[in-house]
């Protein structure tokens, strides 16, 4: 009986986690007949080495896990896809759009924003006048001009203008302000933002930027735009001559630009003028010339003589002839150094004339000392020199030097490559002072019995050539319409002028 006893054994091999197995049924049933419960599947499932998949499971039912990886992978989703639409969006943006950046240091930048206040108010104008033709205007121009918004964020800009009697004049202007502002031109669609920096300039300016920004296939309207900015502020400028000073190490407008003077309004010596005028306009038709031949292109003159006898009237109708400006340079300036000179002649605005005044009085007093002791930081002969005519010097320069006394100036400073020409302007002669009375009194001494009267008593007091012309224009300006008057105090002009005794 013992022997036929079932014996229920451990398997050593077996894995000390293993549960312990059931006892397996009698012979009389069939292993296939009756299922297994659940949680004994389960537990056999561990104990057969599914670690893994046991552990997915546990996961994969639980719902909080489920929960917080479906948001994970959600989150992850939306990033990714928002940076791939910045992306996309950036790409698309420069694949489609073109952007021209202006600074606020750019001659152009007062342009754009003068052309922009002025387009806008003539398509206001247009959009008034196609109101009482509405019939007449196409549908699709109707509409570009409703949907197109207007200037919103504007700035003022003042300026004052001398009228003809002297009396100044206001003119106020509005200009896109900071911000964004969307316009049509030429059916092209056209963003621009107008920003304004935080930092400052030496002058106390913030530092500003305008962005233009259209599609890429319409970007040649930009050229366009840009060449009627130009033309509008040519046109603004137009019959004036501009006058330039030096501020720090750069050239600035001085002042309101001044209307052209009539090259007829100067009177020099007979051919004198048309001399000069001829040479300067031969000059600057051979750039060509001087370029291949290796020679510098620039060209300098002297003008000396008394005082009043014409020399800076001159050099302003010279510029109003060819549609010069004129940049004024004051070689006495205390903080004017060699440095700054130099940069300021190789930086000349275009179409300009370099005036350098009273070229004599800028080295009387180099050497002497100021009342503090010290000398006065201003150019050195020497570096005049080397900006005139240096290694570094500018090319592609028109200069005037002036003086009152032209035996105080150095010998190096005229010699010839610095000064190419040098002409005097003295005292009127005859022809001078018959031009003269012919611009102040032609139109009321038709026989010209008043010219002979005033000349014969200029040669009776022995004034020919020994009256500056300013000196004749005054004694005109005073008896303006009064010839008679002028020929009775023609004795005044013998008597010497005034003099300054302090």
């Amino acid at each position: 009986m013992e022997r036929n006893a079932p014996t229920h054994e451990v398997d050593v091999a077996a894995p000390q986690n293993a549960l312990p197995i059931p006892e397996q049924p009698s012979p009389s049933h069939e292993f296939g007949s009756a299922e297994l419960p659940t949680s004994v599947l389960k537990r056999m499932d561990v104990g057969t080495g599914n670690d893994r998949s046991s552990l997915f499971g546990q996961f994969a039912n639980n719902p909080f896990f489920t929960a917080g990886f479906g948001l994970a992978g959600l989150g992850v989703i939306a990033a990714a896809g928002r940076s791939s639409l910045r992306h996309g969006a950036a790409l698309l943006k420069r694949r489609m759009l073109v952007n021209v950046e202006i600074t606020g240091r750019d001659t152009a930048y007062q342009w754009l924003l003068q052309w922009m206040s002025a387009y806008q108010r003539s398509q206001l104008r247009s959009a008034v006048s196609s109101g009482t033709n509405a019939g007449e205007q196409r549908l699709w121009d109707r509409f570009l001009r409703r949907v197109t918004p207007n200037l919103h964020d504007l700035q003022i800009q003042t300026s004052i203008a001398n009228r003809a009697d002297g009396s100044p004049q206001t003119h106020f202007s509005l200009v896109p302000g900071p911000g964004r502002h969307i316009f049509r031109y030429r059916n092209a669609f056209i963003a621009v933002s107008r920003q304004r920096e935080k930092s400052f300039d030496r002058d106390g300016i913030p530092f500003e930027t305008v962005t233009l920004t259209t599609l890429f296939s319409q970007r040649h309207v930009f050229e366009d735009l840009f060449a009627e900015a130009h033309q509008m502020a040519q046109q603004m400028k137009e019959g004036k001559t501009v006058l330039y000073t030096s501020h720090m190490a750069e050239w600035r407008p001085f002042g309101q630009p001044k209307r052209k003077r009539p090259i007829d309004s100067v009177v020099l010596e007979k051919g004198l003028k048309e001399r000069m005028i001829d040479d300067i306009k031969a000059f600057l038709s051979a750039r060509t010339w001087y370029l291949d031949r290796g020679i510098p292109y620039r060209r300098g003159y002297l003008l000396y003589g008394p005082p009043g006898t014409g020399k800076s009237s001159f050099i302003q109708a010279l510029a109003g002839e060819l549609d010069f400006n004129i940049g004024i340079l004051n070689l006495s300036e205390r903080g004017l150094t060699d440095d700054r000179l130099n940069h300021l002649l190789t930086n000349i605005p275009p179409r300009t004339i370099v005036l350098l005044e009273d070229a004599d009085a800028a080295f009387t007093n180099r050497a002497k000392a100021q009342e503090d002791g010290f000398k006065s930081m201003s150019v050195t002969f020497s570096g005049l020199l080397n900006a005139l005519d240096g290694v570094a010097s500018a090319e592609e320069r028109v200069i005037f030097l002036t003086t009152n006394h032209v035996s105080r100036l150095d010998s190096a400073l005229i010699r010839p490559g610095r000064v190419d020409m040098a002409v005097r302007l003295g005292e009127t002669d005859a022809y001078q002072i018959e031009q003269l009375w012919d611009r102040f009194y032609g139109e009321f001494d038709d026989g010209t019995q008043g010219k002979h009267r005033f000349m014969e008593k200029m040669y009776r007091l022995g004034l020919i050539g020994q009256t500056s012309a300013a000196q004749l224009q005054g004694l005109f300006l005073y008896n303006r319409g009064d010839m008679e008057g002028a020929i009775d105090m023609v004795d005044q002009l013998k008597e010497p002028p005034p003099t300054n005794t302090d």
